[in-house]
């Protein structure tokens, strides 16, 4: 296949189709995710390859529209980074493993700059959907991984009496603080710009009396905004 393939494909009957790939070490989850793109209109299959070693020269080489990566294979984003970076006009979608469901994968994912997650386990229809979704664009949030980011994954305890309440949003920007995120990596989770991000930010400050981020978060585990997961020791072997 030329270069040239980063472009939109023209079929037999004159229909413009995406070109997709995959970067997935299971055979089984390759052959399915070839059928369901073959027999999508508007989508056409270019190939798929095992290895985070692979995929650079696979992509570089068929220059497809869409990839999507196991997130077993690239557990860092160091793959995603890697691809972006050489094929500027790609979209990166991750399959994001039930293992991999948590606020922090799906932030560092997105700050690695892939253009849209979604689970694994989802049904065909979706995945077309998302495949669509990243190719025009750039951006696609698994809802059930959006509820991840979203919602508290401690729990949201009485807020103490001194406090003024946090919104949902304010809740979120806060949440990810406190899992280390900086405003630009909260504003790619979240789908907002920067400057929405310090305006909550600056809103939690004065909400908490907080003198900066790390005061707020200090006061949001101390008043119960925010509590930390029980963890639970290991079972086994």
């Amino acid at each position: 296949m030329p270069r040239s393939t980063h472009r939109a494909f023209v079929g037999r009957l004159g229909e413009i189709s995406m070109t997709v790939a995959l970067v997935d070490g299971v055979p089984l989850f390759r052959e399915g995710l070839s059928a369901l793109v073959l027999r999508t209109p508007g989508l056409r299959w270019l190939g798929a390859t095992d290895t985070p070693q692979s995929a650079l020269g696979f992509t570089e080489r068929f220059r497809p529209d869409v990839v999507l990566i196991d997130s077993g294979l690239d557990t860092r984003g160091h793959l995603s980074t890697s691809l972006c970076a050489a094929c500027p006009n790609l979209a990166v979608l991750i399959l994001v493993r039930e293992a991999h469901r948590t606020t922090q994968y799906v932030a560092t994912a997105i700050t690695a700059g892939v253009h849209g997650v979604i689970q694994r386990s989802v049904e065909p229809p979706q995945v077309v959907e998302a495949i669509r979704a990243v190719h025009e664009t750039r951006r696609y949030l698994d809802p059930g991984l959006a509820a991840t980011v979203a919602a508290p994954r401690t729990r949201l305890a009485r807020v103490a009496d001194d406090l003024q309440p946090l919104s949902r949003r304010e809740f979120q920007v806060l949440q990810l603080i406190a899992d280390g995120l900086e405003n630009q990596a909260i504003a790619k989770v979240l789908f907002v710009s920067v400057e929405t991000v310090r305006t909550h930010v600056k809103s939690i400050l004065r909400k908490f009396g907080a003198r900066d981020r790390t005061h707020a978060v200090a006061v949001a585990f101390k008043s119960g905004v925010l509590i930390a997961p029980i963890r639970r020791p290991r079972t086994g072997t």
